[in-house]
């Protein structure tokens, strides 16, 4: 990458001065894949990652493999990665998926609870209020052994069946998160229909009703091109924790035209741009999710990975040509 793939850091008033990057596209990417990608490229991909400098990756899923079949090799993978230096969270959806992961030395679990009922009965065959039952004592044995515990809240802002969903509604499943003991939240916007003002009055009513910024994370999809703007609007708020997925992998299966995960690429490129650090190096993470690319056999989504890698290309072709002459 030359200097001219960068952009020019104007920084602007009111917001943090740091951002940490919750890298979601070894898990959450990954098993949407159609076809299950090898173990060993799956932990080259973790260990490239953290040589660009993101120190948060989630790592895989302890679900049963008969949901989620491109993750059953998270007990072959975690040893692969475990030693890296960066936190490995992984998603636990019980009692028997902890234990799991406890086992083999995870330290960081995250538990994914629905905002609607439509949702919950789809994702997890439960109401909402019985899926929080199961992740109570789940949360609750994390903390004793010491673990950090991330909960999850999937449709934060609308769902596919319910249509828009009420903000009180959401922060009712997030209180109960915290309250059992989770230790940070990710509000998810599943389907990618947030806007800059209903992410505001969201995180808003939150710190009315006794959840801080602090501990809230924001996890957008690209669906209607909102989810730069709709990060702003959190940054704006205060929220330091963002979640992205290398190359924009992922999608959203319950929305057609969804376009998957904000880009870990094209967030780094606006956050470099407002001068907020990540600690991520833009160049070897391009690389990386041009490499992964490859093996999955198609070009990476996201804008910046497509802009960067054709500036490469171009230079490479000017280099040979002034060699040529």
């Amino acid at each position: 990458m030359t200097a001219q793939g960068l952009p020019m850091a104007v920084p602007a008033e009111g917001l943090p001065a740091r951002v940490r990057i919750h890298e979601v596209g070894a898990r959450d990417g990954l098993q949407n894949e159609k076809d299950t990608v090898p173990t060993e490229v799956k932990a080259e991909f973790i260990h490239r990652l953290v040589d660009a400098g993101l120190t948060t990756i989630e790592a895989t899923s302890f679900v049963h493999p008969r949901w989620v079949p491109q993750l059953a090799d998270a007990e072959q993978l975690f040893p692969l990665v475990s030693g890296l230096s960066a936190e490995l969270p992984v998603l636990v959806p019980n009692q028997r998926g902890l234990d799991r992961a406890l086992a083999l030395g995870a330290r960081r679990v995250a538990v994914f609870a629905s905002a609607t009922e439509s949702f919950a009965r789809a994702n997890l065959n439960r109401t909402v209020d019985e899926s929080l039952a199961v992740f109570d004592p789940v949360v609750k044995h994390a903390k004793e052994e010491g673990a950090h515990v991330r909960g999850y809240v999937s449709m934060c802002f609308g769902d596919p069946w319910e249509g828009a969903v009420p903000l009180r509604q959401v922060v009712r499943v997030c209180r109960a998160l915290t309250d059992m003991g989770c230790d940070e939240l990710s509000l998810g916007d599943t389907i990618g229909v947030a806007t800059p003002g209903h992410v505001r009055a969201l995180l808003s009513l939150l710190n009315e009703e006794g959840v801080p910024t602090p501990v809230v994370g924001v996890h957008f999809h690209d669906t209607y091109g909102q989810a730069l703007a709709n990060t702003y609007a959190a940054l704006e708020h205060g929220v330091t924790t963002v979640d992205a997925s290398a190359g924009g992998l992922g999608g959203c299966p319950y929305a057609k035209s969804a376009t998957g995960n904000l880009a870990t690429e094209d967030l780094v490129w606006m956050l470099r741009g407002l001068g907020i650090d990540t600690g991520v190096d833009l160049g070897r993470l391009v690389a990386t999710s041009a490499w992964m690319a490859d093996q999955l056999g198609r070009p990476s989504p996201s804008r910046t990975v497509r802009a960067l890698s054709h500036e490469d290309a171009e230079d490479t072709e000017a280099a040979e040509a002034t060699e040529e002459q």
